[in-house]
């Protein structure tokens, strides 16, 4: 009997081909299994205009306080669906990615929500509101940030107060500039700022932009001249005027 080994390479070849495959794709299919556990966990914090409260190193210990830091644990027993619940839940978590590689790293990216003003009520409450009107604990200090204090409700700073902090962090004049919004009972605002002796009645939390631009003109043209502590109080309530009071002495 003849044998046609051309015939049977040819055969042997297509076996060994298909079986390559086959591994390659498992493997492309299951990537996180090509090593046999994490040797590196990578955190990515977003920063933003103001300085957040987030870090590495408490991402990493917020996952250790669970148990699930992945770092030494077999790759394809790491989820990071649970890893991304888990960080989901802190409040100063906006997004959170967590992905595996095929070298059985674990990069998780995060996006933090970004304090715009801090609340310090009469009631004794005390936290931070974000871009989006979120509010977030006061557990740790911001100190670039405008201070808002008295009559203020909740739902007052997540719309009104949030909406001001959103403008002065948009305007870096301003956000320089401004130490302190105090809310009366009616609502209407004082300010403080950082350089001038004096307080400023903005009035009701309305057409701020044109006020601030008044203000700043008065500030280029007025008080650059007649000196920064030379007034009292500024009223910049009305449209196209500004009242001033003397301080004593002067």
């Amino acid at each position: 009997m003849n044998i046609n080994w051309k015939n049977i390479a040819i055969v042997l070849t297509d076996i060994l081909l298909g079986v390559y495959l086959l591994l390659a794709v498992t493997a492309f299919n299951h990537p996180d299994e090509l090593s046999s556990v994490c040797g590196e966990v990578n955190i990515q914090i977003e920063e933003g205009t103001v300085k957040g409260f987030l870090t590495a190193d408490e991402i990493k210990a917020q996952l250790k306080r669970q148990h699930i830091y992945p770092l030494g644990d077999p790759i394809n027993q790491v989820s990071c669906r649970l890893i991304e619940e888990a960080l989901q839940k802190n409040p100063f978590v906006k997004s959170v990615e967590c992905y595996k590689t095929q070298t059985g790293h674990v990069n998780i990216r995060i996006a933090q929500r970004m304090p715009v003003m801090r609340v310090k009520s009469d009631k004794g409450d005390d936290y931070y509101v974000d871009a989006h009107g979120n509010i977030m604990p006061a557990t740790r200090l911001v100190s670039n940030l405008v201070v808002a204090t008295g009559h203020i409700s909740k739902p007052y700073a997540q719309k009104t107060l949030t909406n001001i902090g959103v403008y002065l962090l948009q305007h870096p004049m301003w956000f320089c500039q401004v130490e302190q919004l105090n809310v009366l009972a009616d609502g209407s605002l004082e300010m403080v700022p950082r350089v001038g002796n004096h307080i400023i009645y903005l009035g009701q939390p309305v057409k701020l932009d044109k006020k601030l631009a008044r203000l700043e003109k008065f500030y280029r043209y007025g008080l650059s001249k007649a000196g920064w502590n030379k007034y009292s109080y500024i009223n910049i309530e009305f449209d196209n005027q500004i009242i001033c009071k003397k301080r004593n002495g002067c």
